[in-house]
């Protein structure tokens, strides 16, 4: 995990500083709202619609166990006892004060945490996959390259007014992705050339909001020395020639439709040849340095995995749990585990203070004091022993971690919708309890088998309603609450944007909407086919058919 330097130390030191001074001016009335609000954004301060919300920066998604601790302290002296998990790996507070936001911002210091760039047009947090590091799956750890842009792209003055917000995702799995790079505005994916040589695969143009569209191929192979020089020509491009008039039409996707995935790519080759041989190429000794901070922890030599098997063996709800819950690790006798935050009655990627505490032990008792935030809004703990995994599900059943629901249809992704943001159409919490409570029959669930279900409480798609096996959206309808469904979204390498099934529906009925939808699915699968293979087999209209037969 990646280690401050004095540097680093220094820097977000001097933005604290410099943003209490801020704060301080504006309640004297030295700065109007108008002054005060692009200041507050750079340092991750919303206004929502019934309190301001910070949103806390954890770079592609690494925590450690004294972090965990301070957000949970912070969460309980400056908010109301809870933090919510986001799908971009970070953390919000939904209650804290303007006024307490400097002091919190220095607290989160002392841990090597902040919120610089969670907000604003510039470069956001850079994400990757949770498993990153562990996975047998990849080719290579993509978080020393999530690093790299990270230094490189935090207080870059070329880019700290972007046309719009900006989203780089990183994934070195060839046959899945964790990290969603279709759909962001540059994607990452780690290949290998003919030679053998290591670079990236460069898809640009990715994106949800109202206009989702999937992220266009602009380089087969980039060499991994280039990375940054570019980047840079990419984002200068976008710089020059994407549009400020319109927020609507502002992002980088607008752009690369405008000029079709051939001539975007043009400009920025034309853009690169001015930049390829500057000071921002990386040396080998730069790319070492940054890998040093990703070595892997002190592991045990295990090769006994009897008592594991006999666990599974005599515990049938262990064996659930394992089966939906722990992923092979690269290392023998080591396992991935993920956390659900998926319990009924609680909004889903939401931690209790007391939670959070609990995090922070589970990760020094069981993975090298280290967890990882998914893009499902859950935790990981990359490092289990096998021989500790029963030890662990014990431990966690009363946490609320244990659901064992992880990659169904329970293990929604979902904004906090109308609860909270004063740009959603209608409430996304409400739904998922209501759909999660009416699908608490764990065998039906297994039998479903993997879904996705994505919700979201407007156009901004935070909750990635458009590449959910099952989109949900929030719409409003002359000021009452209804809810868009399409269906065939997918975020994975053969990603998809997800077609409108029809009208809107009001919000009692969903429940037996998303019922009709997983009886066609039921009745018409073939064997070992999941959901969005049968969608992708039969089409739209037979799930349309059942759902509005009878009632428009």
């Amino acid at each position: 995990m990646y280690k401050y330097d004095s540097y680093d130390h220094q820097i977000i030191k001097d933005r604290v500083n410099q943003f209490k001074d801020q704060t301080r001016r504006y309640f004297a009335g030295e700065l109007s709202e108008e002054e005060f609000l692009p200041l507050r954004l750079q340092n991750g301060l919303y206004v929502q619609r019934l309190a301001p919300m910070l949103r806390i920066a954890i770079p592609y998604g690494m925590l450690n166990a004294a972090q965990l601790r301070r957000l949970a302290r912070i969460s309980r002296d400056y908010d109301k006892g809870y933090a919510h998990f986001t799908t971009r790996q970070n953390l919000q507070l939904n209650w804290p004060s303007i006024k307490d936001a400097p002091q919190i911002l220095a607290e989160l210091a002392e841990v090597e945490m902040h919120a610089v760039q969670t907000s604003g047009n510039c470069i956001r947090n850079v994400t990757s996959d949770q498993f990153a590091g562990v996975t047998p799956e990849e080719m290579v750890d993509p978080r020393p390259y999530c690093e790299i842009v990270r230094q490189w792209s935090t207080f870059h003055p070329e880019f700290a007014f972007l046309p719009r917000k900006f989203k780089i995702a990183v994934n070195a799995c060839p046959d899945s992705d964790r990290a969603a790079i279709h759909v962001h505005d540059i994607g990452l994916q780690i290949v290998k050339n003919a030679d053998g040589d290591l670079g990236f695969k460069v898809l640009v143009g990715g994106g949800l909001g109202r206009t989702p569209m999937i992220g266009a191929v602009i380089r087969e192979f980039l060499p991994e020395q280039d990375l940054l020089t570019y980047l840079e020509a990419i984002l200068r491009v976008y710089n020059r020639y994407g549009r400020r008039d319109n927020k609507y039409k502002a992002r980088i996707k607008i752009l690369v439709k405008a000029l079709s995935a051939e001539g975007f790519a043009e400009k920025v080759e034309a853009e690169w040849e001015h930049l390829k041989d500057t000071p921002n190429r990386l040396t080998q000794k730069e790319i070492d340095r940054v890998k040093q901070h990703f070595v892997p922890p002190d592991y045990e030599d295990i090769t006994d995995s009897s008592m594991l098997q006999n666990q599974l063996a005599e515990n049938t709800y262990f064996s659930n749990w394992y089966s939906r819950n722990v992923a092979p690790h690269k290392r023998q006798g080591y396992s991935i585990v993920t956390l659900t935050l998926k319990k009924l009655g609680v909004p889903p990627g939401d931690a209790s203070a007391r939670q959070l505490d609990q995090l922070a032990d589970l990760t020094e008792e069981f993975s090298f004091g280290e967890a990882r935030v998914t893009h499902e809004q859950n935790i990981v703990l990359a490092d289990v022993p096998q021989d500790k995994l029963f030890e662990l599900w014990q431990r966690i059943k009363p946490m609320g971690f244990a659901t064992p629901v992880l990659g169904t249809l329970n293990d929604i992704i979902c904004c906090p919708g109308g609860d909270y943001c004063s740009l959603a159409n209608a409430k996304s919490i409400p739904v998922a309890e209501a759909i999660q409570a009416k699908f608490d029959d764990l065998d039906y669930v297994y039998d479903i088998g993997e879904l996705d279900l994505n919700i979201s409480g407007c156009m901004n798609a935070c909750g990635h309603h458009h590449v959910g096996n099952i989109g949900v959206l929030g719409v409003d309808k002359k000021g009452e609450e209804w809810y868009q469904v399409s269906l065939g979204g997918d975020s994975g390498q053969k990603a998809s944007i997800g077609k409108i099934l029809g009208p809107s529906f009001a919000r009692n009925e969903m429940p037996e909407v998303i019922e009709k939808l997983l009886t066609v699915y039921v009745e018409q699968r073939h064997e070992d086919e999941l959901f969005l293979d049968t969608y992708r087999r039969i089409g739209l209209k037979p799930f349309k058919e059942r759902v509005y037969a009878g009632t428009h």
